[in-house]
Order: C-alpha cells, then sequence, then structure tokens
C-alpha cells in the first residue's frame, strides 16, 4: 500500500502539531500566573513594577527594555524568550476599535497618579470618538494605574497602554531631572511611538471642559508646514517671562507654553530642523541632545524652553491655539487678559500646582470638582451645581471675579451631551 507511508506521515505531524499546542498552552499559563504574582524584588529605577511583569524581573532585573535599550542590545543570555517577545509587542499600538482614534499622552511621576486620573477622566467624560491614552509612568505608578482604569467599565469609550519612563543612556538623569521629574519624556515621544500618526499631549494638571475631539479637530487646520500646536506663554506682554528674563532664543513676542501640545508625529519625524548649532538642518532625534548640552545652563522651564527654541528657529512649522485651549492662572491672576475666554474656557491648565494650595480657589474647586465626580451620576447635579456653589466663594480673587468664564463653556459642554444621549435613545 503505497499510500500507508503518506497516511503515517501526516499522523506524525499532526501528534508533532498536537504536542506544540499543548506546550505553547502550559507556558502561556505559566506566564499568566507570573503576571498575577506580584514581585516581591526591591524596586530600583528602570525595573518595571506590578502584575504584568512579576517573576520575569529576575531574568531582566538589570536591563531596562525599551526604545532606547531594545532586546537586541542586551548581553546574550541576560534576557530569556519571554523578554524577547516582551520588547517586540511593548509598543504596539492597538487597532481603531471600528473608528480612528484620537491619541492622548500624558507623563506621570511622582504624586502625579490623582491629577493624571482626573485628566483622563475629564477626556473620557465627553468624547465623542474613540480614545487611546499613552500613559508614561514610574514603574511604581504602573498597579493604580491599571487598577484605577480597568474599574472604568465602558471599553467603547478608550483604552490605554502604560510605558516606562525612558531616556537615552548619554545624559539620562539630566533628562529625567529637567525641570520637573520626568517631564522632558514628552520630547521623545515622536521617536518611541513611531506607529502614531498625530497625538495630544497634555500635563497632568490640564482638564478638559469641552469634547477632546474639538481640540483633536485642530489637526484639520495644520497648513502644509505645521508640525504641532500650542498656545501663548502670555498675553500680556508686560507681565511675561520670556520677553522678560529669558536667556535664550524663543518663539514670537511672549514664547510658547507646552503644557497642551498638539502633535503631527510623522511630520516631526521627517522635518529637517533649521538651527543656531550648524548650518546643516537636523532631523528631531538628531537635534535634542546638541540643544540641550548647548543651553541647558540658560533654560529655566526644562523642555518648554527647547521647543521655544527650535520653533524660534523654524516658526513656520507652529500653528498657535487660541488661550482659552490653554487657560492657566497667569490668564486672570492680575485680571483678565485671554479675552478669547469670554466665551469659556475650554482647556483648563492648573500650572504652579494651583490645584492643591489657596493661591488659586478657583482653579481648585474646578479640579475638586471632577475629582469627586463619580461615573454614572447625573452631571448637572453632581459636578456642575457643587462646582458653581464652590465657585461663588472665590470673588475674592481676580480669577474667582470672573468664575462664570469657567463653567460657560462646561455648562454648554454638559446639556450637549445629554442631548447627543438623548437622540441616540
Amino acid at each position: 500500500m503505497r499510500w500507508r507511508p503518506a497516511a503515517r506521515l501526516v499522523l506524525l505531524c499532526l501528534a508533532f502539531g498536537f504536542c506544540s499546542l499543548l506546550y505553547a498552552f502550559s507556558h502561556r499559563g505559566d506566564r499568566n500566573t507570573e503576571q498575577e504574582t506580584p514581585t516581591s524584588l526591591p524596586r530600583r529605577v528602570g525595573q518595571r513594577t506590578g502584575p504584568r511583569y512579576g517573576q520575569s524581573e529576575e531574568r531582566c532585573q538589570d536591563f531596562s527594555l525599551s526604545f532606547w535599550n531594545p532586546y537586541w542590545m542586551l548581553p546574550i543570555g541576560k534576557c530569556g524568550k519571554d523578554c524577547f517577545w516582551e520588547a517586540a509587542f511593548r509598543y504596539k499600538i492597538p487597532v481603531n476599535h471600528g473608528m480612528e482614534a484620537m491619541h492622548l499622552a500624558v507623563v506621570a511621576c511622582g504624586s502625579r497618579l490623582e491629577e493624571t486620573i482626573t485628566m483622563l477622566k475629564s477626556a473620557v467624560l465627553f468624547s465623542r470618538k474613540f480614545l487611546q491614552f499613552h500613559i508614561f509612568a514610574e514603574d511604581s505608578l504602573h498597579y493604580d494605574f491599571k487598577t484605577t482604569l480597568n474599574g472604568w467599565t465602558f471599553p467603547e469609550k478608550f483604552k490605554y497602554t502604560l510605558y516606562p519612563i525612558t531616556f537615552p543612556t548619554e545624559n539620562a538623569a539630566e533628562w529625567k531631572k529637567l525641570f520637573k521629574p520626568c517631564a522632558s519624556q514628552r520630547l521623545f515621544l515622536p521617536l518611541i511611538l513611531k506607529e502614531v500618526d498625530s497625538l495630544l499631549y497634555v500635563d497632568t494638571d490640564i482638564l478638559f471642559l469641552r469634547p477632546f475631539d474639538d481640540i483633536w479637530s485642530f489637526l484639520n487646520n495644520f497648513n502644509a508646514t505645521h508640525i504641532a500646536a500650542m498656545a501663548p506663554e502670555h498675553e500680556e506682554p508686560r507681565i511675561g517671562w520670556y520677553n522678560r528674563f529669558a536667556r535664550h532664543p524663543y518663539y514670537g513676542k511672549t514664547g510658547i507654553n507646552s503644557g497642551v501640545m498638539l502633535m503631527n508625529m510623522t511630520r516631526m519625524r521627517r522635518k529637517h530642523f533649521k538651527n543656531d548649532m550648524t548650518t546643516s538642518r537636523l532631523h528631531w532625534g538628531d537635534l535634542l541632545l546638541p540643544l540641550f548640552k548647548k543651553y541647558k545652563l540658560n533654560i529655566t522651564w526644562g523642555d518648554q524652553d527647547l521647543l521655544n527654541i527650535m520653533f524660534s528657529h523654524n516658526p513656520e512649522s507652529l500653528f498657535v491655539f487660541p488661550c482659552q485651549w490653554n487657560y492657566r492662572p497667569d490668564h486672570c491672576i492680575y485680571g483678565s487678559n485671554c479675552h478669547e475666554a469670554e466665551d469659556g474656557i475650554f482647556v483648563l491648565h492648573g500650572n504652579r500646582g494651583v490645584y492643591h494650595d489657596e493661591k488659586q480657589p478657583a482653579f481648585r474647586a474646578v479640579y475638586e470638582a471632577f475629582r469627586n465626580y463619580s461615573f454614572g451620576n447625573d452631571l448637572i447635579h453632581s459636578l456642575l451645581n457643587p462646582l458653581e456653589l464652590e465657585l461663588q466663594k472665590t470673588v475674592h480673587t481676580y480669577c474667582g471675579r470672573i468664575h462664570n468664564l469657567f463653567t460657560k463653556q462646561l455648562t454648554k459642554t454638559i446639556e450637549d451631551l445629554y442631548r447627543r444621549q438623548s437622540n441616540v435613545r
């Protein structure tokens, strides 16, 4: 029978395939068990923590797999196959879930967990399209981020990816402590998130008072040369910082604020930037380190100063937001000087720690209203009304005297949300 050898071969292949599947599933189970087992190793800078990695840290504890130190640069024998796959899939971006995702990035270190969660809450509350969060955080914060965000029970609204804090090996310590801890991570987002075309970066102390979709739509207003959008640092030159004190080039008359930064990262990666260090134009990744080395003794606001220097030499590349898209205490501390905000504040920026002290109670009232709001509660009775009552207590300050600007757009946003929901029904 000529068919018998062939049949034996087929049976042998099937048996081998079956055994391979059993082996794969058994190891997958082992990995799942590892992920659910909290690590007992002491935490170190660059060491991963939380249930995602578990005991695999024992194989990779001396090396932080990242964009800057990928698996193929590690010494042979120092990392096993699990580390290989972890590196390979580390930065894989989720699919769009039936629609184009809007990408939001934030960097959280130290005590910024609560602030970041509150910011993300404000983004999710009013967004119309799907959101993809890119959260860069110290390892010690990963578990708390997962616990909180996994408890938000509306997966149709958002997904998130957690990343470690990583800087280039050269000058890594200086990059990390530049201005605020980890803040300069934002400079490397175009190099790390290579699969993301466009992204909105925000500081942790941002609150969205209208749908995220509206600021995202500014991408459609970019001309052929625009690669990013930011708001001015000041509207009034008499109180401006850059035009009075800066010891380096800055954009425009009063500089720009990088707390809200919309980026077309594909264009940022492709562009050749003019600079004051060489006659040759440099790519984004080639420009950062030389720029930092040249100006590190002259910059006060860290990465924001570096961005000001970059766009001072490339002004055609910047789209400028109106100030109500990055409304800060400077816009009302000495009297109202953001005239566009007469239609309401769109994005609130509580810089200088005003969410957590008594210097600007109007800003703190908005933050606490969002922090205390629980998903599912009525937005008018549980968010808007309590906020209006607290704002009435702040009229002894300049910002408090115009407290109607803090709720004008928020009121409209909530009304529009309920109108959309009623139309769906």
